[in-house]
């Protein structure tokens, strides 16, 4: 990625986030040539840990993207991180609000700019006790259908060594991380469909299972079903996340 085409605020980040990305993680990357070097994209990766943002964030910059990630509105709210996330182009959504549906628009004209687009899928880290991929939410579906750009799997795998979603356990050591990305979703059966709740779903579904196939390639061990995951009061923002 040529520096001059980031701003200030995207330069500091990379300034303070990869040096200690560099130290923190030994890294193992692979596919990179199959992440587009340009032109709108939507990155759905999976999501085992708090720290994976990071790893996986590291590995898209490096691979020459800038990631614009969706996340929870209520981090925007930080002090000093809020104002870098937006300072760095990052997207936020209010859940259970018409907000969500600005945050849509947002992402559609960030794909229409050419952006690079991480939808974690799942919503939040996984629930699955070996932390394979659950079932997901239609929001990155919902979103290919709206613009046609390409939807990219990238499976992850180490970070939860740094923090344990399980045991909400941080540990400061050296961490072997592995990340990698997996062909096109093939959506083309549902090209030009209405977006009804079956579409989405029939979508979702294809989705996950490609992200937990890919997830396969770098973890031992035969993939399993998609994890249900644990029911929860009804969501008016779940196809938006």
């Amino acid at each position: 990625m040529a520096q001059h085409r980031l701003g200030f605020w995207q330069r500091f980040a990379v300034m303070l986030v990869v040096p200690v990305m560099t130290v923190w993680t030994k890294r193992t990357w692979l596919g990179m040539e199959k992440l587009p070097k340009s032109g709108g994209v939507i990155l759905v990766p999976n999501h085992v840990s708090h720290f994976d943002p990071l790893v996986v964030a590291h590995y898209i910059y490096k691979a020459g993207r800038w990631p614009r990630f969706l996340g929870k509105a209520s981090i925007w709210r930080v002090p000093v991180i809020g104002p870098l996330l937006v300072r760095t182009k990052q997207v936020p959504v209010e859940r259970g609000s018409v907000e969500a549906v600005k945050s849509l628009e947002t992402l559609v004209q960030a794909l229409n700019e050419g952006g690079a687009v991480v939808i974690y899928p799942e919503g939040t880290t996984t629930r699955s006790p070996d932390l394979w991929p659950m079932r997901g939410k239609t929001g990155a579906a919902r979103l290919a259908l709206l613009t046609g750009a390409p939807v990219i799997p990238i499976a992850n795998w180490g970070a939860q060594t740094v923090f344990d979603p399980r045991t909400n356990k941080l540990k400061a050591t050296r961490a072997a991380v592995t990340v990698t990305t997996g062909d096109p979703v093939d959506l083309s059966r549902w090209s030009g469909a209405e977006p009804t709740r079956q579409v989405l779903d029939e979508m979702t579904e294809k989705i996950m299972l490609d992200v937990r196939d890919l997830l396969g390639t770098i973890r031992d061990g035969e993939p399993p079903a998609l994890y249900d995951r644990p029911a929860r009061r009804a969501s008016t923002s779940e196809d938006a996340s």
